[in-house]
């Protein structure tokens, strides 16, 4: 069976004339049908014959995601528990900002990344998602809301340059524009670290935002917090992050979740100063969202404070991420264990 949805025009146009005898004007109506009316069945499709359907039916899947829960927070997040056609399950997030409407999307069920603060790579990872499977977490959550989604960030479970292929397979289908024609400049990207597919990732040439989650300015605290730093050092990933910048002329974005004794005093703060210095980036300072199985307290929005005043006077711009969905099993995973059959 064919994942039709993972396909692009030029295979849907194959698909449909080798495998089904059809004309390859069909693809066109078979796309839309697929990616701007986000049809969730085949016999949806009223405009092609009950013969083709059928016929779709028997040679392809349509690789869908199930809603098992919804979580709405008083501030108007929402946190999604999808199930997978194999019973895996995986987490999404709607984000509702002045500026429109955004989802968080999994690229990844679990995670092997092991970052001592989530809550996703606590179970391992299961398996990689298909471009289909990341697709239908946008497609359902706008369906569930309705509102077209038009930012999306790859920064649910998963690491996403672990899963490279079928990122940029979706990237490609989410901004087709003949689909839901999304800017690739409202498309983010998160990595631990993955210091050779940041590289690879520049040779695209895309002009998406790349955002590294740093979380720590020296390799020693970085390998404490981040395992994925014994593999790529502190010097490889700002390397790749320049290189990042020199390719594509984005800035990047570093994430740092601020967690309370570990990395988030006035020192910790200069050292990143010191690490940024010169570079085109912004900083976006997370108060670490406390999850169960791990020894991550929130600092206090003083400490927070201090820290970004600290960096803004080293002249490193810098913004506190509202913190949004925290009564609603907010960080990656949370809500996934809770509900773990």
């Amino acid at each position: 069976m064919k994942d039709i949805k993972s396909m692009t025009m030029e295979e849907l146009e194959a698909f449909l004339e080798e495998d089904l005898q059809q004309p390859k004007y069909r693809a066109k109506q078979v796309f839309d049908w697929l990616h701007k009316k986000m049809c969730g069945g085949f016999g949806e499709m009223t405009n092609l014959s009950k013969d083709l359907r059928e016929k779709l039916a028997q040679k392809a899947e349509l690789r869908d995601t199930t809603q098992v829960a919804v979580q709405e927070s008083a501030d108007g997040t929402r946190k999604y528990l999808f199930s997978l056609c194999d019973g895996e399950r995986i987490e999404s997030v709607y984000l509702p900002h002045d500026y429109g409407y955004s989802v968080c999307i999994s690229s990844q069920a679990g995670c092997r990344q092991g970052c001592r603060f989530c809550a996703s790579t606590l179970d391992g990872l299961s398996r990689n998602l298909t471009a289909s499977e990341m697709l239908s977490q946008v497609y359902g959550i706008s369906k569930d809301t309705g509102v077209r989604i038009d930012h999306v960030v790859v920064m649910g479970m998963g690491e996403p340059l672990d899963n490279y292929e079928n990122l940029i397979r979706f990237l490609s289908l989410i901004t087709d524009p003949r689909g839901q024609n999304l800017s690739m400049r409202n498309l983010t990207v998160s990595t631990c670290g993955l210091a050779p597919e940041i590289r690879r990732l520049a040779e695209e040439k895309l002009p998406l935002t790349l955002a590294l989650s740093l979380h720590a300015a020296t390799q020693k605290k970085r390998e404490l917090l981040m395992p994925v730093a014994r593999r790529f050092s502190l010097d490889e990933v700002m390397g790749a992050c320049r290189y990042y910048f020199e390719k594509t002329g984005r800035r990047v974005t570093f994430e740092y979740s601020l967690i309370a004794g570990k990395n988030d005093s006035e020192e910790d703060a200069a050292e990143l100063a010191t690490l940024l210095a010169g570079m085109n980036c912004h900083v976006n300072l997370i108060p670490v969202n406390p999850v169960e199985e791990r020894d991550c307290a929130e600092p206090d929005p003083a400490a927070v404070l201090r820290f970004q005043n600290k960096l803004e006077k080293k002249g490193i711009n810098s913004t506190i991420r509202r913190g949004m969905g925290r009564d609603i099993d907010g960080a990656c995973g949370q809500l996934r264990r809770r509900l773990k059959e």
